[in-house]
């Protein structure tokens, strides 16, 4: 498993690392330094509860996916029964 620096950690987060730093550079340089001192996973479990409110300050503005345009496609001819003649 490879070890991820802190801004690709923030963007696995959902979190803008660049908007982050820019709003709350001293909190963004003390999380940097102990995120280069731990594991991933230990610095996650520490600052859990913190994570969220980031995430909500500074969400990660992710290029939403391109709709292809509709195609075509032949729809299945729906058969209907005749009614049963009655007498």
């Amino acid at each position: 498993m490879e070890i991820k620096d802190f801004e690709t950690y923030l963007k696995e987060k959902k979190i803008d690392s660049a908007a982050y730093k820019k709003g709350e550079p001293e909190q963004w340089l003390k999380f940097k330094g102990l995120y280069d001192q731990m594991h991933p996973n230990s610095f996650t479990a520490q600052k859990l509860y913190l994570i969220n409110p980031i995430r909500r300050a500074f969400p990660l503005k992710e290029e939403a996916p391109e709709k292809a345009a509709p195609t075509a496609q032949a729809r299945p001819k729906v058969m209907m029964r005749p009614k049963p003649k009655t007498n």
